[in-house]
């Protein structure tokens, strides 16, 4: 476990982005696969009828199989979508069956944008976001870009909204001893790895 007090906000991500991109492919694999034992019996994951997910890159946690679980059993399944504009924020729209993806500025891919097939974050019922780092009391560090933290800002209104659950996914080598949290950053109920389940004390 990375100590986060001795380095930058900069410098954690920097090491933390390497640590996971040094996996190897068959490390990644197992690990996805053990993310996916992990959560695909876990009564939060069956009880979710809409639920968003991400496409991993830069070495993320590939949460494909449960995506696939998840539409092999009815739920809705939504990816993030970039907004033209503002160019900070994003949506979450239904991704279909065989959907065919196109690549946002980011390289990452989504479905082509269409407003219709979008829902408010407030109404779904569980994210899994990806992260950089992240720590045992719900802390998260992203890429810095700060999409899921405008996204969800509604959240930091303590005792507003119980919904959706949120719920990183992350490599067992991105948890950091504790990460100092800014105002706008929105707290996780618990992060998920290919290695344990650190729900966040509330």
């Amino acid at each position: 476990m990375i100590v986060a007090g001795t380095l930058s906000r900069p410098a954690l991500r920097r090491q933390l982005r390497q640590a996971r991109r040094t996996l190897s492919p068959s490390q990644q694999k197992r690990a996805s696969l053990a993310l996916y034992r992990r959560l695909a019996q876990s009564p939060v994951f069956r009880r979710a009828r809409h639920v968003a997910l991400y496409l991993p890159n830069d070495g993320e946690i590939d949460p494909r199989p449960l995506l696939r679980a998840a539409q092999r059993r009815g739920k809705q399944v939504y990816l993030p979508v970039l907004k033209p504009w503002p160019r900070t924020r994003m949506a979450f729209q239904h991704l279909r069956l065989g959907e065919r993806l196109g690549r946002n500025r980011f390289g990452i891919p989504e479905p082509r944008r269409c407003v219709k097939r979008q829902r408010k974050v407030w109404a779904l019922d569980l994210v899994l976001l990806p992260l950089v780092g992240f720590d045992e009391a719900g802390g998260r560090l992203g890429m810095g870009g700060g999409f899921y933290d405008r996204s969800l800002a509604y959240r930091t209104r303590r005792g507003t909204w119980l919904k959706p659950t949120l719920l990183g996914l992350a490599h067992e080598c991105q948890k950091v001893d504790r990460l100092e949290m800014a105002d706008w950053d929105v707290p996780l109920q618990g992060t998920v790895t290919d290695g344990g389940w650190y729900a966040a004390a509330r």
